[in-house]
This record gives structure tokens, C-alpha cells and sequence, in this order.
């Protein structure tokens, strides 16, 4: 049995409210008749035009569009030319703020993840953005899908999972580093990094 897809009021908040409140929720995708399911335990705040490591601090452009729709919207982008990236757009529509998926807990259609990524370490299945994305087969067709209606991808409740939230600066950024919105369930084994 699939798990409860979370109520579309859960997404209008503060972006890093959201971060905070995805931890420990599912992200469920079906492919081709199975269900992908993991658990987020990972997630980063970025922030409108005043937040220099933010895609939105340039203003709008073809490229972050999406990041400017309203909470709930899914914004992928391409990195380094090999990988793509999964974000939740969120804040107030126009802004420009999103919270990027950092790493998730594989709990079904596990032999799909390592099919996807064609790995066997367990511990390296989805602990990371591109990972993740890998694993679940998210790609940039992706960009734009609405979270609150979709039935091919959601959010949904974890059923009374208990954790401890880290909080800590962003990985892997130069620009506004001393931020802290990097927020993440403290000692899961998932992190993309302890």
C-alpha cells in the first residue's frame, strides 16, 4: 500500500521551513508500473535574489523560470553537463526560491535504483543529489511538474518516523557559504555527507 500523499497545504511556507519540514517525508515515483520510494533525509535552502548561490539571484531567465512558479512546482537542472539536480520550488510565487533534494533513504524498488545506476553498494544508492536523481530516473522533461497534482510523483507521510534535525552550511558552494540551510536527519546513513 502506497503511502498518503501529503496535503497541498503543506507546501506555501518559508523556503527553509520547507527544507526542514521535507525531512523524514517520502518522495514516491512510479516508473513503468513500480514505485520508487525513499525517504529525504537531506535538503538545501536556496533563497531568492539575495542569496548569491541561488539560481534565482540572477533574476529570471529561461533556465530558472520554473524556480519563480508557485510552491510545490518541481525545478531540475543540469550540472556539470552529466548530472541533474531535483528542487522544490517554494516561498511566494515570483520570488525565485527553492529547496534542492539532497539525498533520500531507498525504501522500495530498490533493485530499480540499482538497475538506474547501475552500482551494487547499497550505501552509495542515493546519497547525494545526482544519485538520487539517478536512481529514480529523475530527468528534465521532469521541470515543471506540479507535486500537489501529479500521481506519477509526490510527497507523501512517513507514518510517525522519529529523527533529530542537523542544520549546517551548504555543501559544495562558494557564493553566501556562510549560510546555514543545509538541513539534515542526523546519523542516517543516507547523507551525502556525515
Amino acid at each position: 500500500m502506497l503511502p498518503k500523499k501529503i496535503n497541498n497545504s503543506f507546501f506555501p511556507c518559508t523556503t527553509k521551513e520547507l527544507a526542514k519540514k521535507l525531512l523524514g517525508k517520502v518522495i514516491v515515483r512510479e516508473l513503468n508500473g513500480e514505485f520508487l520510494i525513499g525517504r529525504i533525509v537531506e535538503a538545501e535552502a536556496y533563497l531568492d535574489k539575495n542569496d548569491f548561490a541561488s539560481h534565482s539571484a540572477v533574476g529570471l531567465t529561461k533556465r530558472n523560470e520554473v524556480m519563480f512558479g508557485e510552491a510545490g512546482l518541481i525545478y531540475i537542472y543540469f550540472t556539470y553537463g552529466m548530472h541533474y539536480c531535483f528542487n522544490i520550488v517554494s516561498g511566494e510565487k515570483g520570488k525565485g526560491s527553492a529547496v534542492l533534494i539532497r539525498a533520500v533513504e531507498p525504501l522500495e524498488g530498490i533493485e530499480v535504483m540499482f538497475e538506474n545506476r547501475k552500482i551494487k553498494n547499497f550505501g552509495d544508492l542515493t546519497n547525494g543529489p545526482s544519485k538520487f536523481c539517478q536512481a529514480f530516473k529523475i530527468e528534465k522533461s521532469m521541470n515543471g511538474i506540479d507535486l500537489k497534482k501529479s500521481e506519477k510523483i509526490f510527497i507523501a507521510d512517513s507514518n510517525d518516523y522519529k529523527f533529530e534535525i542537523g542544520v549546517s552550511r551548504r555543501i559544495g558552494i562558494v557564493k553566501s557559504s556562510e549560510k546555514m540551510l543545509r538541513f539534515f536527519i542526523k546519523g542516517n546513513k543516507f547523507l551525502s555527507r556525515r
